[in-house]
């Protein structure tokens, strides 16, 4: 493979070097970060929503709200 000169197939093969456990370990425990992904994904919406927001504990109660 390192031979063959195409990118792609080393691309793949660096992806597979760094994230090597990651990989290994979703196939022997099924767990991936999946809900920690979500979560940050509804922070950021909410952010996105909400530019310019200079009450600070407003913003805070309105993502507890939000999260719960």
């Amino acid at each position: 493979m390192e031979k063959s000169g195409l990118d792609s197939f080393n691309s793949i093969k660096r992806i597979f070097e760094v994230h090597h456990k990651q990989i290994i370990n979703y196939f022997m425990n099924r767990s991936t970060n999946a809900s920690a992904e979500y979560f940050d994904a509804k922070i950021k919406n909410f952010r996105r929503s909400l530019r310019g927001v200079v009450d600070i504990d407003f913003f805070l109660i309105r993502l507890i709200k939000i999260l719960v």
